[in-house]
């Protein structure tokens, strides 16, 4: 089966490092179980190692997207390519795992990393070239009784530490080994020792990273709140590890990144324990300069007498602590012990978040990806005069408050949904007692540890921590992901006319505008990073941040994929790096992983968690799955099969209870899906489940309630029906007519094109449901005679015009049918005919952005006031489908309209 289908892939940041990423192939083009090599640069370069694997398969079994990794690279070649049906030579040293009941080994070449089965410590030990270079990293934890208050008053706090329960060795080389190590935060101190009643509690889940011939671990941390909020308060939560300290104290160097410049490489604080610059008597230039350099100062009988007869009067640094507190300035200090006082180091805006600890016998590098965008953070050294210093990285600062993750308001009297759906009408919150409670949300952080055989210089420091915050990856070009016909209706940017150069430069507005707006309006922090807000308040030039519903957005309408279909045909960089944000925040944040929600994500609020619509629409494995193929990245992968089963999560919370007119209680023989934002969000979830393993359950859940879709007497149209979990499929004997303005807009149209491509023509088709969709795209902007000739009347709810343009473009680009073409291009560029909603971006025919600056606002910004997060999500997404499904037709419609 194997056609040689040679795939070459560009870095899209700075190459280096150890690197894993994923490339699709067409169907039927490679077999499953063909090996995979990769040369550097062309298809005539040499051979490197390297290792591969399938991340999915296609229906009929050949391979649908791999995943390859390669360790770090001498010299990186500008590309690599990918080649089908080759063997790839051995490393020079490649990753060696060894594992016993007690502990697993792993060996890169260049550091050996013991990890424990079980207990307090992540790793027990790392040693280069035979000396140990850091020991025992553990997780670390401060948990708190009480909030701080304004006044008087006490907390008691207590540290707890991670324990690990279970040691996972998932990839053991040769050129990539992946540990994963599971357990729960719990005090260190027995019961009757403690000062609180701290509970065992925040479950975690560890991944470490090794490649062939590195030095470092990459460490991938996900954590799990399952506290009481209105009890539980997190005060600080910290990866620590201790650092021999071998050398004079003068040859003990302390590392602290700055911030980074345009290229990403940040500047350092260069200090030592005991500094011999600076002082009355000068030791020596050379001396000088070698301890600036992080190399020996030499025999200290060498110096002037006059510094090194005294140098028991000259300080011994012990502690030092960057504080990131806010995303506009972090703070340092150091002190020469726990009994004396700190002393304020000058500082600046935003540290890159890497630091080193150690001297020329070696010492650990350790850092925070995105530190300052993640607030509060801060990074820890202590000890560093004695025999064994220890580093520490705060994911939450204990200079900070604690946690608090108590719901923002009282319930305002909404104790009923009467009075609930009264509230939705002034904030647009759907509230409910109860409801806002974060037990079960995540947050995953990516951190580094790398043992240095000696302090390494301030260019190789520089390099090290540009590369932790931009991490390498490798790409292929968007005609070659085209190609492989993945994801659905896109096609890679083309400028080639005038009318398709201005949607063009609308997608790219509009993303622009987003990236400046999360700088300038601070979209950052530890649960928010990753998000953009809702809707705009124009009156007061702000985001409406505290106002209900129209605050974090909560990929309503679909931002992510817009986001990952606008990389898929840019192949920018920037785009890439914003959506991985955006899939790491709502991929965790804003989704459930344990408790009675489990599989759910939370709509738009205050606070990410803060709404009682809990839904499938939010946890859409659509939304996770691009990122998860394009990086084989294991955290997202754990999401992915977290919503295998999401439907059982309807269970326990019917999403439509406030407002439905039937009676109904969720049972397990006739639970109510959704045929909009549910069965698209399940479909999704379902196939990705099938294709990454082979699930034939997901499989006969998505063909099955695919054909039942399809016998539907209304198909689409019938907006709900019955599922029974114990055989997957649905009642098919429902007749009503129910359309909602928004099921086709978190993910329906994307999952359903797929499906379509996916089974047309084979064995698997269902060719009832690819009628009903496309009479359901034929229909939803048709005129009211033709919906009443079609179904007997005219369709109620009609709204998101622009939006729904691309379902017109979809039965437009199936019928091959130019009117229909054209009705879809004048829905996309004039938004006519709307029920409900005023598209204001539609309305805009100039697109501008305002600078506000003045005594009216906090600081001087950029507004664009008649964009929102709706609005702008789904003009990309039908400007993207639009171009491919219809894209010939777009010059002929733009002749008759002034703008597209």
């Amino acid at each position: 089966m194997t056609d040689q289908l040679p795939t070459t892939v560009h870095w899209l940041g700075q190459p280096g490092g150890g690197v894993t990423w994923g490339v699709p192939w067409p169907r039927g083009t490679v077999s499953a179980g063909t090996p995979f090599a990769v040369r550097a640069g062309g298809v005539a370069g040499p051979l490197v190692a390297s290792q591969s694997w399938t991340t999915a398969t296609w229906p009929d079994g050949s391979v649908k997207w791999s995943a390859h990794a390669l360790g770090p690279q001498a010299e990186p070649a500008d590309a690599y390519t990918v080649v089908p049906a080759a063997t790839p030579p051995a490393p020079a040293r490649p990753v060696r795992v060894v594992t016993t009941d007690a502990s697993v080994t792993v060996d890169t070449g260049e550091v050996t990393w013991l990890i424990p089965r079980s207990g307090p410590m992540l790793l027990q030990a790392a040693t280069r070239a035979g000396q140990e270079v850091v020991r025992a990293v553990r997780l670390v934890s401060l948990w708190q009784d009480t909030p701080v208050t304004d006044g008087a008053g006490s907390q008691v706090r207590e540290e707890l530490r991670g324990e690990v329960e279970t040691v996972t060795v998932e990839q053991t080389g040769p050129v990539r080994a992946v540990v994963r190590l599971t357990g729960r935060h719990a005090p260190a101190a027995p019961p009757a020792d403690r000062p609180g009643r701290a509970p065992r509690w925040l479950p975690f889940t560890v991944r470490l990273y090794f490649y062939a011939g590195s030095d470092q671990v990459r460490v991938v941390h996900s954590l799990i709140w399952d506290g009481d909020a209105d009890r539980d308060f997190l005060a600080g939560l910290g990866l620590r590890a201790d650092v021999p300290m071998r050398d004079e104290p003068h040859d003990r160097h302390i590392r602290l990144a700055g911030p980074a410049s345009e290229d990403g490489s940040p500047g350092f604080l260069t200090e030592a324990v005991r500094g011999i610059t600076g002082l009355r008597r000068d030791p020596g230039e050379r001396f000088r300069s070698a301890q600036l350099a992080g190399e020996p100062c030499g025999p200290v009988d060498q110096w002037d007498p006059a510094v090194s007869g005294r140098l028991t009067r000259v300080p011994r640094w012990a502690d030092w602590t960057l504080d990131q507190l806010s995303p506009d300035g972090f703070t340092l200090r150091k002190r020469t012990g726990p009994d004396a006082g700190w002393v304020t180091i000058p500082a600046a805006d935003r540290s890159a978040g890497y630091g080193y600890l150690g001297g020329p016998s070696g010492g650990l590098g350790f850092g925070l990806r995105d530190f300052w965008r993640s607030y509060p953070t801060r990074l820890d050294i202590r000890d560093a005069a004695a025999e064994t210093a220890t580093a520490t990285i705060w994911l939450w600062s204990p200079s900070a408050d604690p946690m608090d993750l108590r719901f923002y308001h009282d319930g305002l009297g909404q104790e009923t949904y009467e009075a609930q759906l009264d509230g939705l009408e002034i904030t647009y919150e759907d509230y409910e007692p109860g409801f806002g409670d974060p037990h079960g949300i995540a947050r995953t952080h990516e951190l580094v540890l790398r043992a240095y055989s000696a302090t390494p210089p301030g260019h190789r420091l520089a390099a090290d921590a540009a590369a932790l915050n931009d991490p390498p990856l490798l790409v292929a070009a968007p005609a070659r992901l085209h190609a492989a016909q993945v994801f659905g209706d896109w096609t890679p940017v083309d400028r080639g006319t005038p009318a398709r150069a201005a949607i063009e430069d609308r997608l790219d507005f509009v993303f622009d505008f987003y990236q400046r707006q999360r700088e300038q309006r601070r979209w950052y922090g530890f649960w928010d990073y990753g998000d953009v807000m809702h809707a705009y308040d124009a009156d007061r030039h702000q985001w409406r941040y505290d106002i209900g519903g129209y605050a974090w957005d909560n990929s309503e309408l679909s931002p992510d994929l817009w986001l990952w279909y606008q990389f898929l045909r840019s192949g920018r960089r920037d785009v890439f790096r914003f959506a991985e944000a955006m899939t790491r925040h709502t991929g965790e944040v804003d989704v459930y992983h344990i408790g009675l929600w489990r599989g759910l994500g939370s709509r738009h609020n205050v606070q990410h968690w803060g709404c009682s619509a809990k839904q499938l629409r939010i946890s859409n494995a659509g939304y996770r799955r691009i990122y998860y193929y394009l990086t084989a990245d294991e955290r997202t992968g754990d999401l992915l099969t977290e919503l295998a089963d999401a439907e059982q999560a309807l269970l326990a919370v019917d999403a439509t209870r406030k407002v439905r007119r039937d009676v109904y209680t969720p049972d397990p023989r006739a639970l109510a899906i959704g045929l909009g934002t549910d069965w698209g969000a399940l479909a999704a979830a379902w196939l990705t489940a099938w294709e990454r393993t082979g699930d034939t359950r997901a499989r006969d859940k998505l063909l099955g309630t695919m054909a039942d879709i399809g016998a539907l007497p209304r198909g689409f149209l019938t907006g709900e029906a019955l599922l029974d979990l114990t055989t997957g499929r649905f009642d098919t004997t429902r007749q009503q007519i129910s359309v909602s303005h928004l099921s086709a807009v978190f993910g329906l149209v994307e999952i359903c094109s797929e499906v379509i491509a996916l089974t047309e023509g084979t064995t698997l088709a269902t060719p009832g449901f690819t009628q009903a969709w496309r009479e359901y795209c034929r229909l939803y902007l048709a005129t009211p005679a033709e919906q009443e000739r079609a179904v007997g009347q005219r369709l109620t709810g009609i709204s998101l015009i622009q939006a729904h343009s691309r379902l017109t473009a979809y039965a437009a680009a199936s019928s091959e049918d130019p009117e229909l073409a054209e009705r879809a291009w004048r829905g996309f560029c004039h938004d006519v005919g709307d029920q409900i909603n005023i598209n204001r971006l539609q309305r805009e025919s100039d697109w501008q952005r305002y600078r506000v600056a003045g005594p009216t606002v906090l600081a001087p910004v950029e507004e664009a006031p008649y964009l929102g997060t709706n609005d702008a999500a789904q003009y990309g997404l039908a400007a993207i489908q639009n171009l491919a499904l219809i894209g010939d037709s777009l010059d002929e419609a733009a002749a008759h309209r002034s703008t597209v």
